[in-house]
């Protein structure tokens, strides 16, 4: 995984709550078995008409948030099914992060082991990052995961709160599988000596 430790990104403001993974990821795309290719169906059945043509309404289809890398959302981001295609669906198609009130408690756990930074701001914070997103063109935040805190160049500084070993594993870029590694030598000895 490649290491989060500071992130400034143009903010996408998801006006729903109960954002279900299925609508992150629609399960008829959820054939391949890797992690990467899942992007371009990113919250398809509401970024596409039936025909593939974009739907120029949705948020992510609009030239000033086309870009974006850090989306913010409602209240119970991620409900729904346990599928890690959602978490590997929003790292594909370019986030980082996202900023919400509450989230499922599955996809929240799957972000982490998947390098996605899922933070909890309180409603209010969330209400005021929502209306400088959509009141000003290019809105951007920086995530200080060392500091563990969300600002913006207007002065706006919101801390978080994380998990140690969640927070470890992110700015080192570890998941299980790589934290396990840290320990191959040792387990090659060990190995070797039964």
């Amino acid at each position: 995984m490649n290491p989060f430790v500071v992130h400034t990104g143009l903010v996408a403001p998801l006006d729903r709550v109960n954002v279900d993974t299925d609508a992150i990821i629609p399960k008829q795309f959820l054939k391949r078995i890797e992690r990467s290719g899942f992007g371009q169906f990113l919250f398809y059945e509401w970024r596409f008409n039936v025909d593939g043509t974009p739907i120029d309404s949705f948020v992510l289809n609009t030239p000033a948030y086309k870009d974006s890398t850090i989306l913010l959302a409602r209240n119970n981001f991620g409900c729904g099914s346990s599928r890690e295609h959602a978490p590997w669906a929003l790292t594909d198609y370019g986030f980082r992060a996202v900023i919400a009130p509450s989230f499922a408690d599955i996809f929240y756990n799957n972000c982490f082991k998947n390098g996605f930074l899922p933070i909890k701001l309180s409603e209010e914070q969330v209400d005021e990052l929502f209306k400088r997103a959509e009141s000003r063109e290019g809105y951007q935040l920086t995530i200080d995961l060392q500091e563990q805190v969300v600002k913006d160049s207007e002065g706006l500084s919101y801390p978080f709160e994380v998990d140690s070993y969640r927070r470890y594993c992110l700015l080192n870029g570890l998941d299980d599988i790589g934290i396990t590694l840290q320990y191959e030598d040792k387990i090659a000895a060990y190995e070797a000596s039964r």
